[in-house]
């Protein structure tokens, strides 16, 4: 039985890696793909899903959410910040390639979508944010219903344990908007935070992408061939990796195949005001807990069985 899903999303390499990876996965029906601003503006984030969208030319395309937001900006004091995660992802977020695609007559808003996709198949739709959670913030105050329409939600952010990636406390999509991550992360609604304790262990090498390139549908190519090696020699020039971790990949098998991880409930709450800790994800782990527990996180991934669920739905594409 395949599983109704909405993308929201802010591409970025990995998120379009990870959305497309959606659309080609046969028991994974992607209603909608949303953009939101965060590692780029929202008009760009439009731009790049309508890009994935068009390139891949699915039977069934998913509906796409634009949004008009700007480009958001970020302290730079700790070396981190947008420069950064430009040099990562390239100047139009997928790589420096400049896709034509077609203009948008009537788009649609994406917390609008994000509202109406879920009216229409209530307590079925699951939704995966990869960006920030400004899209959600704004559906739940149109809709005050709106996350207890949704079968779950699925937050790609935060950390528990190994720190932050944006400033050394933070991870990037709680610290773009930290008063959206608390309202929604807090929220009384079924939720899944997959931390980068666990987003970070599948790590794609060069090795492991020339072999995907040879089994994969042509129509993968502008993917396989010019954005993840793009992404590859960024975080190795930048970063001193040697190979990619497929964060959006690892938070989207958490939908797709929930048996290659192990979750625990834990007690939660997001810093929004202090000067080295904005945007941290504190969590009560005394003795004799405080806090009640309020979020589903992820603290244990199978890392080769998503690798191998990222090649075996590259490999069905290409059958």
């Amino acid at each position: 039985m395949t599983q109704k899903v909405i993308i929201d999303a802010d591409p970025g390499i990995g998120d379009a890696a990870a959305v497309a990876l959606a659309i080609l996965d046969r028991e994974v029906d992607v209603l909608g793909v949303t953009a939101t601003a965060g590692r780029v503006s929202g008009t760009t984030a439009t731009r790049n899903l309508q890009t994935i969208i068009e390139l891949l030319d699915p039977p069934k395309r998913p509906r796409l959410g634009s949004s008009q937001a700007g480009l958001m900006t970020f302290d730079a004091s700790f070396g981190a910040g947008f420069t950064n995660s430009t040099a990562l992802n390239g100047r139009t977020g997928l790589g420096n390639n400049d896709f034509q695609v077609a203009e948008l007559h009537h788009p649609h808003d994406s917390a609008k979508l994000m509202i109406e996709l879920t009216r229409n198949s209530p307590n079925e739709v699951t939704l995966l944010t990869l960006g920030p959670l400004t899209n959600v913030k704004i559906a739940c105050e149109r809709a005050p219903e709106f996350l207890s329409l949704l079968k779950g939600l699925v937050c790609l952010g935060g950390s528990v344990e190994v720190g932050g990636d944006i400033t050394p406390a933070a991870e990037f999509n709680v610290y773009a908007d930290p008063m959206a991550a608390r309202s929604i992360l807090r929220s009384p609604a079924t939720k899944t935070l997959v931390p980068l304790d666990v987003s970070g262990r599948s790590v794609l090498t060069f090795e492991q992408l020339d072999f995907v390139s040879r089994i994969a549908a042509p129509h993968m190519g502008w993917l396989l061939k010019n954005l993840l090696p793009f992404a590859l020699r960024t975080n190795h020039e930048h970063l001193g990796r040697e190979g990619l971790p497929l964060h959006e990949v690892v938070a989207l098998a958490a939908i797709a195949r929930p048996r290659l991880f192990e979750s625990r409930s834990m007690p939660m709450n997001v810093e929004i005001s202090g000067e080295l800790t904005q945007g941290m994800t504190v969590f009560d782990r005394r003795v004799v807990r405080k806090w009640h527990s309020n979020i589903n996180v992820l603290d244990k991934v199978d890392a080769d069985g998503v690798l191998d669920y990222f090649t075996s739905i590259v490999g069905i594409a290409a059958a």
